[in-house]
Parts: C-alpha cells; structure tokens; sequence
C-alpha cells in the first residue's frame, strides 16, 4: 500500500458512500487512526528505550546517530490519518454499528 506523507485533497462523496454519512465515516476513519498512531508511537518507544540513559546531568548525554535516524524514519512517514483514509476507501475496514445487526464490509 503506497500511502502519500503529504496533503491531499479528499472527494467527500466517497469517503460518505460506505456509510451514507460523512460524520460517521469521519469517525470510523479516525477510531482506526488512533489505533494506528499508537502502535506506532508504542513501537517508536521501544526501539528509542534501548538509547534511554539514567543520566539527568545534559553535559553527559550525548548525541546518538542511530537514535537520530530513528526519530527521522518516523518522521518521514505518513500520517496516521493518511493511512487510515487509504485504509478506509480501499475498502480494506470492517467495521460495524453498536446496536444494529449489520455489519459494513467493503466489497
């Protein structure tokens, strides 16, 4: 999936025809941007834990190179919201209704 990092504009009309409502694809896009934000913020902690020193002097903290790129490879990726509007029009999202027995899958 070759998600662009960069702003773009969005046909309105097909982010509503999954759902037949805007608002509710907006939240169904967003719920599925949270999970993907925070598992990426989880997995930036980790790989970033194994630079973590017990130091509180600054002078002693040096600059890693490798903690660096790391920061920046994240950086450069796309937005959580990017993905999960690709996500969402590619129809690759089930998602369902609390309280209503259909269930919306994307053909």
């Amino acid at each position: 999936m070759a998600v662009q990092s960069s702003i773009i504009t969005r046909d309105v009309e097909k982010i509503a025809a999954t759902t037949g409502n805007l608002y509710e694809s907006v939240v169904v896009i967003s719920k599925r941007a949270r999970q993907i934000a925070i598992n990426m913020k989880e997995e930036l902690n980790n790989k970033l834990a194994e630079f973590a020193t017990t130091v509180d002097n600054l002078e002693e903290v040096f600059e890693n190179r490798e903690q660096i790129e790391i920061s920046k490879f994240y950086e450069r990726m796309p937005k959580p919201t990017n993905i999960a509007t690709d996500e969402f029009l590619d129809g690759d999202l089930s998602f369902r209704r609390r309280g209503i027995e259909t269930d919306f899958k994307q053909d």
